[in-house]
């Protein structure tokens, strides 16, 4: 079936705060959601990461990839995919036109689950679970706010098996810990704000705290020498890529022994195939899978379909707080400290456009 339209569309959806007294260190997380439809009607979704610049990858998808793609065969992914990454080399090839890639292909894949009537997971060949045990994301307080300590409290209480702090202090994990006690596996995302020498003394003034591991610590973030320094010397085992586009420089990554985990993120590294290239670069080094998903909607989904498929990677990271709106019609179900992966055609999930429509941002 030929493609007849392309778009994606912004949304500013406040969340619901734990505690609306507590001041977030981040601003609002606007959403990016892009739907595919053929020909006969038929609608795949997809998800573009837009975090701080959603205007720009809504751009990209709408006015440079929509061209590229009305006309075309929906059944053909990867062609076109290799056709969007060709046409666009010379914009960068890292970046906000990744961001749109990615969005565009994860509709292509749920778009083909629906034509085939059959869930992504099952399309990828088939999946060893259908539940993903996961853990809270929290998201980053004033260091050493007591909301620390009462949302990991909080969020062991619902059931999640693990949890992740985006504190940049001692003393933040100190009160993390305090409150899961020893036997949760706790890590530390530091979205890339130290020199390799801060970031070796912080991992060995981390090392008490038993990290699982400690996330993005330097800058920049490709800086694949530097992190295998801070492996090397720091004591606590490293985790990244939530940054990096496209398997080549997760391969990179692999190839200088920078990490223990590698970080793919569904709506950021180019979609669907290459988090399963990235999957495969993982395996074939020994390298542990953690892939980053603080989403909410078709991205979140890819996840969990993915995480089902490869059964490399044991957690699911949810951010810990949720929208002001639902915006799937049948919301994606958590029990007993997992998400259910959704067994409907290709992701599984329908999101609630009319619902979603009062906080759309148009151009």
């Amino acid at each position: 079936m030929k493609i007849v339209a392309v778009e994606a569309r912004v949304y500013q959806i406040p969340g619901r705060r734990n505690a609306q007294d507590v001041p977030w260190v981040w601003g609002e997380m606007a959403q990016v959601y892009v739907s595919v439809t053929t020909e006969d009607g038929l609608e795949g979704i997809g998800e573009a990461f837009g975090y701080g610049i959603p205007g720009a990858s809504a751009w990209v998808v709408n006015h440079t990839l929509a061209p590229l793609l009305v006309g075309r065969d929906a059944a053909s992914i990867h062609d076109l995919t290799e056709m969007l990454f060709r046409k666009t080399h010379l914009f960068g090839r890292y970046g906000v036109t990744t961001f749109a890639i990615s969005g565009v292909e994860m509709a292509l894949w749920d778009l083909a689950g629906r034509r085939a009537e059959m869930p992504l997971y099952r399309l990828l060949g088939g999946a060893a679970r259908t539940a993903i045990p996961a853990y809270a994301s929290l998201v980053r307080y004033p260091e050493g706010h007591a909301q620390i300590e009462a949302d990991a409290r909080k969020a062991m209480d619902e059931g999640y098996a693990m949890l992740k702090l985006h504190q940049l202090s001692v003393e933040s994990v100190a009160l993390a810990r305090a409150a899961i006690g020893a036997d949760v596996p706790l890590t530390v995302d530091i979205n890339c704000e130290w020199r390799p020498s801060e970031a070796i003394a912080m991992a060995r003034a981390m090392e008490a705290y038993a990290l699982l591991w400690l996330e993005e610590p330097v800058w920049p973030p490709e800086d694949f020498a530097s992190l295998n320094r801070v492996r090397a010397e720091g004591g606590v085992p490293l985790a990244s890529g939530e940054n990096l586009c496209t398997a080549v420089q997760f391969a990179e990554m692999a190839a200088q022994q920078a990490v223990d985990y590698l970080q793919p993120s569904v709506t950021k590294v180019g979609g669907i195939a290459q988090w399963l290239k990235v999957a495969d670069i993982a395996e074939l080094n020994g390298i542990g899978l953690a892939p980053h998903s603080p989403y909410f909607g078709p991205g979140f989904a890819a996840t969990l379909h993915l995480l089902a498929h490869r059964n490399q990677a044991q957690w699911v990271e949810k951010i810990y707080f949720d929208l002001e709106v639902e915006i799937f019609k049948d919301p994606i179900r958590f029990a007993d400290g997992a998400f259910l992966v959704p067994d409907g055609p290709g992701l599984g999930v329908a999101l609630d456009w009319e619902a979603l429509e009062p906080f759309r941002k148009r151009d």
